[in-house]
């Protein structure tokens, strides 16, 4: 799943993916980035030990939402 982002974004990205210490953030963080170099949904879970459906939903929250935390926690 090939996503757009800036290079903005991508920056920011990866700042907050070196400081914060939330490692399910961290691969949030990660998938979206992954996303953005044109891999598929299916070789980022398998890269970061997710299931699939996991990276879409985490991608999907990004892309509509901005978001990076899940909502319990």
């Amino acid at each position: 799943m090939k996503i757009f982002i800036t290079s903005e974004q991508k920056i920011k990205l990866e700042r907050l993916h070196d400081t914060t210490r939330d490692g399910q953030v961290r691969d949030r963080i990660k998938a979206i980035l992954l996303a953005s170099e044109g891999w598929s949904s299916v070789m980022i879970a398998q890269a970061l030990r997710l299931h699939q459906t996991t990276v879409d939903r985490h991608i999907s929250d990004y892309l509509n939402q901005g978001k990076l935390k899940s909502d319990n926690g």
